[in-house]
C-alpha cells in the first residue's frame, strides 16, 4: 500500500535530486537489495539491469553510468559481501541528514525489490537495513 501510493511521483522527485551522489546512493541500495540472499547470480544481475534501464525512477540518469556503479558496487559484494554491503550502506548514509531524499531511496529500493512482483522477506530485511543507516523508521515504509 505504502509502495503502491508513493510510486505514483517517484519519478518527479528523483528528477528533483538528480545528481551523482544520490545516483550512488540509490544504485548501492538496489545493487544490496539484489544480493539479498548472500549471492547475486549473473540472472539477478541481468534482471536487475533490465529493470534498471526500463525504471521509469532511474532514467532520469545515464543509464551507461547507472550500469557501470551497479557493477562497482556488486563487484564489492561478490569481494567480500559484509564489506560489500557496508560500503554501499556508507554511500547511502551520506544522506541521513536529509530525510527527504532518504525516503526517496527507500522508495526505489523498495521498488526495486517489488520489481519481480515478490517484495521476499530477505530484501524488505535489506530495505530496513537502508532506513537504518538513513535513520528512517521501516514502520514508516510499512516494513
Amino acid at each position: 500500500m505504502w509502495l503502491k501510493n508513493s510510486k505514483q511521483g517517484l519519478t518527479d522527485q528523483v528528477k528533483k535530486f538528480k545528481n551523482k551522489d544520490f545516483m550512488d546512493a540509490v544504485v548501492a541500495g538496489c545493487a544490496i537489495v539484489a544480493g539479498a540472499d548472500g549471492s547475486i547470480d549473473s540472472s539477478e544481475k541481468q534482471k536487475m539491469s533490465g529493470y534498471m534501464s526500463r525504471s521509469e525512477e532511474l532514467k532520469v540518469f545515464d543509464m551507461g553510468e547507472v550500469i557501470n556503479r551497479f557493477n562497482h558496487f556488486v563487484g564489492n559484494i561478490e569481494f567480500d559481501a559484509i564489506i560489500g554491503k557496508q560500503e554501499a550502506l556508507k554511500t547511502i548514509a551520506k544522506f541521513r541528514s536529509k530525510p527527504e531524499v532518504g525516503r526517496l531511496i527507500v522508495g526505489v529500493c523498495s521498488a526495486i525489490g517489488a520489481a519481480d512482483g515478490d517484495f521476499d522477506d530477505k530484501e524488505k530485511a535489506i530495505v530496513r537495513e537502508i532506513c537504518d543507516a538513513l535513520g528512517l523508521n521501516p514502520s514508516e515504509f510499512s516494513l
